[in-house]
């Protein structure tokens, strides 16, 4: 694959970072290397020296002063080693991406520890999109990716989804709006990303089968497409085994995945994973470089104890958990739009069972539910997110919403759904 057709001016520019080298020969030397180089404060000018924490099954995990030195002071880019080895371990064991061993291949799968998927999506598209480029966006979408995309001035080109996620069929209609030989030649104006949520949509709470991944996979390689695989919620899926992701079956090198530790460890760590293409890779890395540096040291260092514990195994199991509670919360969340939506023949409001992840995307009985969500429901003393903050023209009237059962009750849940259903009553009254 030629890399460079897929990034920008701006990515192609960067530089390494003369400092970020030595830090990183720092960490890779031996005890003997005498450095001067770097402006790394002194250590012992700290006033942390030490930490302990306790896990929820009791267990205590100590942080001495050596670990806590490495997470307190200034670390190379990609990650600290240590980290860094244990994710690729994990990614070659759940994922075994085809390009993880193989040295030659020009896209051979690298991992770079990010704050948090949000940054590292941010900068990867920051990396690929130009000005007047044509950008293929799974519809509706994370309203954390518009964010990103839309002051770009790039077209953001919808690709709809359904009830099964991404549909591949419409990814091909829209595709045939250009001639093959466009997509390899610069400046027609094709597609050159798609990006897609797989697993426990946001906003809409579907996964994408084996069918339709490969189906995808084999579309981008038609098109040579590079896929962003946005999936923090893969390990909160709600069937066993895991789909294979699009990550598993990349023999191309052109899948960037985008995993997130928010969804399972902890959101304040702001810690994620990009995994992909070295010359794409590489490209975020020299962005980090000279913005951020690196992740959080001290979230790092804690990862490091953790994942010591654990192992993969005790990993696995910590997501298998957290899956089971997503799921219970799920049904919880279903019963009371069952209960209260549906009270009718015609009823209320429409769904599709969320797969995985944290969300339930409902379709209600109102053209538009904006103003009903942000101004009414407020003042009804309850939260939804207005569908329309997940679609790429957020003008037009959008009758969905997105509720997220992850953290209310099921009390709070129950009460919540009534004030929506109060509200739905009384916005079909006021339009008859």
């Amino acid at each position: 694959m030629n890399y460079t057709r897929f990034l920008n001016r701006l990515s192609l520019a960067r530089k390494p970072s003369p400092i970020r080298i030595l830090t990183a020969i720092l960490n890779e030397s031996s005890a003997e290397m005498i450095s001067m180089a770097g402006g790394m404060p002194n250590t012992q000018t700290f006033p942390i020296m030490e930490a302990s924490f306790k896990l929820r099954d009791g267990t205590v995990l100590e942080l001495d002063q050596n670990i806590m030195n490495k997470g307190l002071q200034y670390a190379p880019t990609p990650g600290l080693p240590d980290l860094v080895t244990w994710i690729e371990g994990l990614q070659s064991r759940v994922h075994n991406p085809p390009t993880y061993n193989d040295k030659s291949h020009p896209g051979k799968m690298e991992c770079l520890v990010t704050c948090g998927s949000q940054d590292g999506l941010c900068k990867a598209f920051e990396a690929l999109v130009s000005e007047g480029d044509n950008v293929l966006l799974e519809h509706p979408t994370y309203s954390g990716t518009l964010a990103i995309v839309g002051p770009m001035a790039a077209n953001l080109i919808p690709v709809n989804s359904d009830s099964q996620g991404l549909d591949p069929s419409h990814l091909r209609k829209t595709l045939s709006r250009w001639s093959p030989s466009d997509f390899s030649r610069s400046g027609s104006g094709a597609p050159k990303i798609l990006y897609c949520i797989p697993n426990g949509g946001n906003p809409t709470g579907t996964s994408l089968n084996l069918e339709r991944k490969k189906e995808i996979y084999k579309i981008a390689q038609e098109y040579d497409l590079l896929i962003l695989e946005d999936d923090p919620y893969f390990y909160i899926q709600f069937t066993k085994p895991y789909i294979p992701s699009l990550l598993s079956m990349d023999v191309d090198g052109r899948v960037l995945r985008f995993d997130s530790m928010s969804k399972l460890l902890s959101s304040g760590m702001r810690i994620g994973v990009l995994t992909g293409p070295k010359p794409i890779v590489d490209r975020v890395n020299l962005h980090m470089q000279c913005s951020v540096m690196h992740a959080s040291g001290l979230s790092k260092v804690f990862l490091i104890k953790l994942f010591e514990h654990w192992g993969h195994d005790g990993f696995l199991e910590h997501a298998e958990k957290t899956a089971t509670f997503y799921e219970t919360k799920r049904d919880l969340c279903l019963k009371s739009a069952e209960k209260h939506l549906k009270v009718c023949v015609s009823g209320l409001a429409e769904w599709s069972v969320p797969t995985g992840g944290m969300f339930l995307w409902l379709k209600l009985n109102v053209k538009d539910t904006k103003k009903m969500i942000e101004v009414k429901a407020r003042a009804n003393n309850v939260l939804f997110v207005p569908g329309s903050a997940f679609m790429i023209d957020q003008s037009q009237p959008c009758s969905h919403i997105r509720a997220s059962y992850s953290t209310a009750t099921p009390e709070e849940m129950d009460l919540a759904f009534k004030r929506l259903a109060d509200l739905i009553r009384e916005e079909v009254k006021e339009s008859d």
